[in-house]
């Protein structure tokens, strides 16, 4: 403003003294004329020129002038303007200061008027907003529909539940509503020939039919027959049959009875292939699963579906989608078992475990049944007798349909925060796959509501309704395999919302580390659906102060969220609420029913729901409307000094063999540096920098697929995570195979050991590598 003021009063002095030129020389025309006209003086043809020239000179001063003035009134004008700009620098930042903006004020800088009337949202007012829209007694009608009846992959059934889910995203008025179909070969009981389970003679005799549970079977197991003596395994851990080496009982050419729990079917089903088995039962024991008649589990007669496929996806075209325009040849996964499973309940079990004979099992093996009827077998307590089993499970090729919903985010819509929920059951799946459906249908139009009301979310929310999710998360992982080449440059982070209300008491997740600082986050605002007043953290604290390790699970291959971890590299949690001293029996059977699940809650199914909804709403609200991610990737420096820790018990093993673990040692160390000089990075720099918040968000983002193994085959190998996944890649195998050192030095394989420790090394340097950034900040040598 000085400046300005020091250019006005230039050409107020310039102007001055233009008019005191003017007034002379008017004086001096005056003067000639009065002697011309007295005749006193008579002006010469020079003095006229000399008068006419001087005219001309006047106007050209006076143009002159009247240039320089406008060009400094322009230069004034503008500097004015420049400096108004610097004093407010738009009407809504007045807005923000509660002082309403007012165009005559001085601020002539006024945001689009679309916008300038919407009111910014803080964190409060996002929580309030979904809490406010959020309606558990709709999530409880909707599980009540989704569980009226069975509705496998497929069926007729699930086909106007597909329709009814694809009409309701619609009716929310997101922004894209799709579905993509997948064929897929699935197995079925055969109704016309159903398996069967008998004890007969050595002969072959039929002696007795073991009454089986017709809607119970186990998914993928092959079709065949086989007969042979049966040996108790408890679990069918690796442990077990470990122990039953030591009473000198062999499985090779029997069939095994194990109990359901402490691993997958697929697991138990595979070690015992791998002893030499030729068929696996597998049963709920009561002291697993309480029996009826109190009404307090299942009925004696019930058994357990599941599959037995040790991956998940269509197992016959194993990591490549299942589209229609698929040619790849026909192929089996090499995670599908060759002997039969089937399920039984516990009345078949009871009347198998009493016929056999041989050594008594270990005390801690024995259930509730009387002691004396754990024996080990495999032979019967009637000399000849054998079991013979057949599964005679049907193929179907069939068509299945995921259904998505989208709202675009208004910054960042190629980034997506993702909720997925399984649609199919086998039974009426009330707690399977009904309420997980109905909180995905509630979230999405809560959300929907929110945005409509002020919300602007920067990344977008993705709504997934998965098929065949029964038979290992088929529709997931097919959707996954389509897009496996993009998902980690565009997936935040997954939230898997099946099995989400198992009970009202305790929380239960699993999930990869990057999520658990944002769980813990939300769960310290929200209030226990149980106990009012506590927020649901409080609640967990009270019972015990460690709650990270009571809460917080590994992901695991029954986890619908495990597919995205271990197989695309995406950040991913499924989250659910239990008791706290027992659990929801009915899962996977054909008591899964909504009169069950409600009995389980006390009627409470809506407040319980709704709190899971909450919670899983409040963390996409925080991932989706934050300028930079809210994933803490520093984790991971402490996960893998876990296990480094357990390695170094067997250094001197190592080193009489000449081997050493620097170099893995070394590759946390870069990671640990460059995880910290990111953090650097983005704690110095401006929030409000668009450009660097996305460099940086990405960076963080691809954390999890930066410790996906690039030196395994995703088709031979789909689970590459190095911390979450299934090979000889992961740390967890290379521990397995150092324990041999001490265990069993005899089947240490040493050439396999720098294999495994080749490839951790440096998948966890490449992460540090890529974590750093830029090739010239990578170097691994000097001269």
């Amino acid at each position: 403003m000085e400046t300005v003021r020091a250019a006005l009063a230039a050409v107020s002095e310039r102007h001055t003294s233009y008019s005191i030129y003017r007034r002379q020389n008017e004086q001096e025309d005056q003067s000639d004329g009065m002697k011309d006209e007295s005749g006193e003086s008579a002006v010469t043809s020079e003095e006229v020129g000399l008068i006419v020239q001087r005219s001309q000179d006047r106007k050209k001063a006076l143009m002159y002038l009247v240039l320089v003035s406008l060009f400094l009134l322009i230069i004034a004008f503008i500097l004015g303007y420049v400096s108004s700009r610097g004093n407010c620098t738009s009407c809504a930042e007045v807005e923000e200061t509660n002082r309403e903006p007012l165009r005559g004020d001085g601020c002539d800088y006024w945001p689009n008027p679309d916008t300038s009337s919407e009111k910014v949202l803080y964190w409060g007012d996002l929580k309030a907003m979904l809490k406010n829209y959020l309606d558990g007694q709709e999530i409880a009608k909707i599980t009540r529909i989704m569980s009226n009846r069975s509705h496998p992959a497929g069926s007729p059934h699930l086909h106007e539940l597909t329709r009814m889910i694809h009409g309701k995203l619609k009716s929310f008025h997101l922004n894209h509503v799709w579905a993509d179909s997948h064929y897929v070969t699935l197995p079925f009981p055969n109704r016309s020939s159903p398996s069967y389970l008998r004890v007969t003679d050595e002969n072959g005799t039929r002696l007795e039919d073991i009454v089986l549970d017709a809607d119970a079977y186990l998914a993928y197991s092959p079709r065949d027959t086989v007969s042979g003596g049966l040996v108790y395994g408890h679990y069918g851990r690796a442990e077990d049959f470990a122990r039953l080496s030591e009473f000198g009982v062999s499985v090779k050419n029997n069939l095994v009875i194990l109990r359901v729990g402490k691993s997958s079917f697929g697991e138990k089903v595979a070690l015992a292939e791998q002893e030499g088995a030729i068929g696996v039962l597998i049963y709920p024991d009561p002291v697993d699963l309480p029996q009826y008649p109190r009404g307090l589990g299942l009925q004696s007669n019930t058994a357990i579906s599941g599959h037995v496929h040790r991956g998940t996806g269509d197992p016959f075209t194993p990591g490549f989608p299942s589209f229609n325009h698929t040619q790849f040849p026909p192929m089996n996964s090499s995670a599908l078992p060759q002997i039969v499973a089937q399920p039984i309940s516990v009345s078949a079990a009871n009347n198998l475990l009493r016929r056999l004979g041989g050594h008594d099992a270990p005390p801690e093996w024995r259930g509730r049944h009387p002691s004396n009827i754990y024996k080990l077998g495999p032979t019967f307590k009637r000399a000849g007798d054998r079991l013979q089993l057949a599964v005679t499970t049907r193929m179907v090729s069939t068509v299945i349909s995921n259904v998505f919903g989208s709202i675009e985010g208004f910054a960042e819509p190629d980034r997506y925060i993702i909720f997925g929920a399984q649609r199919d059951s086998w039974s009426e799946g009330a707690a399977k796959s009904g309420v997980g459906t109905a909180i995905l249908l509630e979230l999405a139009r809560a959300f929907s509501k929110m945005v409509e009301n002020g919300f602007k979310p920067r990344r977008s929310l993705l709504f997934a309704s998965w098929d065949a999710g029964e038979f290992g998360s088929v529709g997931a992982t097919e959707w996954l395999e389509g897009y496996l080449t993009m998902m980690h440059l565009k997936a935040v982070a997954y939230f898997s919302l099946d099995k989400a209300v198992l009970g009202d008491d305790r929380l239960h997740t699993e999930s990869s580390p990057l999520l658990h600082n944002l769980i813990e986050t939300v769960i310290k605002q929200v209030e226990s659906p149980k106990w009012n007043g506590q927020t649901i953290y409080s609640q967990i604290v009270a019972r015990n102060p460690d709650y990270v390790n009571n809460i917080l699970k590994p992901l695991t291959m029954d986890s619908s969220a495990y597919p995205f971890t271990a197989f695309a590299g995406v950040p991913a949690m499924e989250l659910s609420f239990r008791e706290q001293y027992s659990d929801y029996w009915f899962l996977d059977t054909k008591l899964d029913t909504y009169q069950a699940l409600e009995k389980q809650l006390n009627g409470r199914l809506a407040d319980v729901s709704r709190a899971v909804a909450e919670v899983m709403g409040q963390m996409a609200i925080i991932l989706t409307h934050n300028d930079r991610l809210h994933l803490n990737y520093q984790v991971y420096s402490d996960v893998t000094l876990n296990y480094l820790t357990q390695l170094q018990d067997f250094a001197n093993e190592l080193k009489s063999r000449g081997l050493t673990l620097q170099w893995l040692y070394s590759a946390r160390g870069d990671f640990i540096r460059s995880a910290e000089r990111l953090t650097n990075l983005i704690s110095s720099s401006d929030e409000g920098n668009e450009r660097l918040n996305r460099i940086y968000n990405d960076k963080i983002m691809r954390v999890e697929f930066y410790f996906l193994s690039q030196y395994v085959s995703a088709t031979e190998t789909p689970f590459r995570h190095i911390l979450h996944g299934q090979g000889d890649h992961t740390l967890g195998a290379l521990y397995k195979h150092f324990q041999l050192l001490q265990l069993d030095p005899s089947k240490f394989d040493e050439k396999r050991f720098r294999k495994q420790l080749a490839l951790v090394t440096w998948t966890l340097q490449g992460a540090a590598n890529a974590l750093s950034g830029d090739v010239w900040s990578i170097g691994n040598n000097s001269f």
